[in-house]
């Protein structure tokens, strides 16, 4: 399921949320500059569990392996993966941005982010894969864009085969089969490490939950549940 837009218009201009793309933009244009030494940015800038935990031997850790769980937001292995996650975020994130306000907004994507990783982390103490990508921050936008706008239509592009059709889908049902499907894979990743080809389910469940927590507390309105 691949989302197009959404029919819930915001009433402020998503500055935040177009930074945020921006930046994810113009790091993945340096990750392409870097060529064969991609890796190496990777390996340094993404979060590997076990130099978080400390369980193995690691040129930087301490302090800057905690750093890593930022710069790991803004890193990206491929250009696909680069464009599935901004367009989720171009099309959830600026409404959740305009009920939280810019600065809110800021600290919540950064503190799902955080969340997301350390889930992972969690899950998967030991292991030696760095992990990148907007992912984790993006789906504690979607944790807290289901609650606030559960009934909001999203135009939905399916795959059928060699056919391809698009359907409008209340954002409860869109977001609900969403993290229905990672569950199932983060569940099925947890005899191969925690993770299923290169993917960290985990971050994913983490950071929907985590982005459903902070709604409440970060809300801009008395009654985010309208």
């Amino acid at each position: 399921m691949i989302p197009l837009r959404d029919t819930n218009p915001s009433n402020t201009t998503p500055v935040v949320n177009y930074i945020i793309i921006g930046l994810n933009v113009v790091v993945f244009g340096f990750e392409f500059l870097l060529g064969e030494h991609q890796a190496e940015l990777f390996y340094y800038f993404g979060v590997i569990p076990a130099r978080l935990t400390a369980s193995a031997d690691y040129e930087f850790s301490g302090l800057f392996s905690f750093f890593t769980v930022f710069t790991s937001m803004f890193l990206h292995g491929g250009l696909w993966h680069l464009i599935g996650n901004m367009l989720f975020l171009y099309v959830f994130g600026d409404n959740v941005e305009d009920r939280l306000g810019h600065f809110k907004y800021i600290i919540f994507y950064l503190l799902a982010g955080v969340a997301a990783a350390l889930t992972q982390v969690f899950i998967a103490p030991e292991s030696d894969v760095p992990m990148i990508g907007a992912s984790g921050a993006i789906a504690g936008v979607l944790g807290a864009y289901v609650f606030l706008f559960p009934r909001a239509r999203v135009s939905t592009l399916i795959p059928l085969f060699v056919f391809f059709q698009v359907i409008e889908l209340p954002a409860f049902l869109f977001l609900g089969l969403w993290f229905l499907m990672q569950m199932f894979s983060g569940v099925m990743s947890l005899g191969i490490g925690g993770d299923a080809g290169g993917v960290a389910w985990w971050a994913h469940i983490g950071g929907f939950a985590a982005g459903a927590a902070l709604l409440p507390i970060l809300k801009k309105h008395s009654n985010v549940y309208e």
